[in-house]
């Protein structure tokens, strides 16, 4: 069975659970700060696609005072959190949140800059191509996008060896077992080419691997 984003039990300990299942998260949250902070203008207007709990737009409103975000999530409980974690922060003024998909965003709306971490995958494979065509559609020239994501697994081993590292980084046996039981269901990985080939079919160029940990790669691209 997948994962419920909406249970109020998963959204309490999602901010624990998750660097105990994705392998590099804080490295990979510092990579991507340091590549917007290079590649993006000072003043920007940022689109966060699945801003989950609000951990890494909290981050991004204080290392970027000068930016304004909009940021959307499929789930209203995980929203809800985000927008208090936001407001704790006293910059509720520069987030439009929406509870939605990006196809539900205010027409005519462009961004300078947007981020799909730990989201993409969870699109189904059918809806990719969508999904990638609506951000590049609603990018500036140029924009940058990037994404982070489980990348399709080959071989039983990289599985163990995920499974093993999960493990060492707080899950419990049973947990990670849980989490291979769930990948059929919750994820639709791509492989690598396959993700360079869907972006630059759905209007991105210059796409480029930013970061890899295992199974799971960052990359990022330009329109």
């Amino acid at each position: 069975m997948a994962k419920d984003f909406n249970s109020q039990y998963v959204v309490d300990g999602y901010d624990e659970h998750i660097r105990k299942l994705i392998p590099g998260y804080e490295v990979v949250h510092q990579q991507i700060r340091a590549l917007l902070k290079t590649y993006v203008d000072e003043y920007a207007h940022v689109l966060i696609v699945g801003c989950g709990t609000g951990y890494e737009l909290g981050h991004l409103v204080q290392l970027f005072p000068d930016w304004t975000f909009t940021a959307t999530e499929l789930s209203e409980n995980m929203l809800d959190k985000a927008k208090r974690h936001i407001h704790s922060l006293n910059a509720s003024h520069r987030v439009d949140f929406v509870l939605g998909n990006v196809d539900q965003l205010k027409t005519g709306q462009s961004f300078d800059a947007a981020l799909s971490i730990l989201v993409t995958h969870f699109v189904d494979f059918t809806d990719k191509p969508k999904f990638f065509k609506a951000i590049s559609s609603r990018l500036k020239s140029p924009g940058l996008f990037m994404t982070f994501d489980l990348t399709k697994i080959k071989f039983g081993q990289e599985l163990n060896t995920l499974k093993y590292l999960c493990e060492a980084n707080g899950l419990t046996p049973s947990q990670a077992a849980a989490m291979v039981d769930r990948l059929d269901d919750d994820f639709f990985p791509l492989s690598e080419q396959e993700t360079f080939e869907q972006l630059k079919g759905c209007g991105f160029d210059a796409v480029e691997r930013f970061t890899q940990i295992l199974c799971y790669q960052g990359f990022m691209a330009k329109v």
